[in-house]
């Protein structure tokens, strides 16, 4: 049964009070570390045939290949609902607003007569992004993840999300319109660990990236942890 907590009125909580009625979500990372290294070693070590492997063991479904064909991001686009479409759209547009703002330009400073400072702001040659996949669907984490990249001047944009078994292996049919919509041919049906320990090490089908970013459970946030310094992460996002 869900409790209610009344925190109206001129009782309020305050301190530790407060905090033991609300409680923070926690997670042990550094226990889920031993867990994903040997997943990170393994796809280090065997690739394609270590990501199958483990969609099979944790998704339960049977892939031939990692990589979405191009075909099946055409189809899911072409069948995303048109009110659908239309929010992300608009989720898009706002993004763009925001990401486009953000950029900064380079900037030269006189030092002395005859010698400048110069600030270059230079994007990242190649990102991996991370769209979590399950019970839920987040076409936003597609938006939030892609738009900032696109507009940094990132050449390439890689996307990985779990395979669903309910379609075929593929990530859920939301995630890869999502990424049709916004130009992004590069997905990937790959999901938790694996999938960062793909971006940073590279297989036959994925080149490794200079940065991985976008939320995940507690093993996606471990294997960034982990993997960290031969790749560049955004956070160690969690649920």
């Amino acid at each position: 049964m869900i409790s209610r907590i009344d925190l109206r009125g001129d009782a309020l909580p305050e301190g530790a009070a407060l905090r033991d009625l609300l409680p923070r979500a926690e997670f042990d990372v550094e226990a889920a570390l031993e867990k994903v290294r040997p997943i990170c070693d393994d796809v280090r070590h065997r690739g394609t045939a270590a990501m199958i492997d483990y969609a099979r063991r944790f998704e339960g479904v049977t892939l031939d290949r990692i990589r979405v064909p191009a075909e099946a991001l055409d189809r899911a686009l072409a069948e995303l609902a048109p009110a659908v479409r239309a929010a992300l759209e608009e989720s898009v547009r706002r993004a763009r607003i925001v990401h486009r703002a953000q950029r900064r330009t380079d900037h030269t400073t006189q030092v002395v007569p005859g010698g400048t400072v110069t600030e270059r702001w230079v994007p990242v040659e190649r990102v991996g992004l991370y769209v979590p996949g399950g019970l839920a669907v987040y076409p936003s984490s597609v938006v939030m993840n892609v738009v900032p990249a696109q507009e940094a001047g990132v050449e390439g944009i890689a996307v990985s999300s779990p395979p669903q078994a309910e379609f075929g292996g593929l990530p859920h049919p939301t995630i890869l319109a999502a990424c049709a919509l916004l130009g992004v041919d590069e997905v990937y049906a790959a999901g938790g660990a694996q999938a960062v320990a793909m971006f940073a090490y590279g297989t036959d089908e994925c080149r490794p990236v200079n940065l991985v970013t976008g939320p995940g459970n507690i093993y996606v946030a471990s294997a960034k942890r982990l993997l960290k310094g031969r790749i560049g992460i955004d956070a160690e996002a969690g649920p």
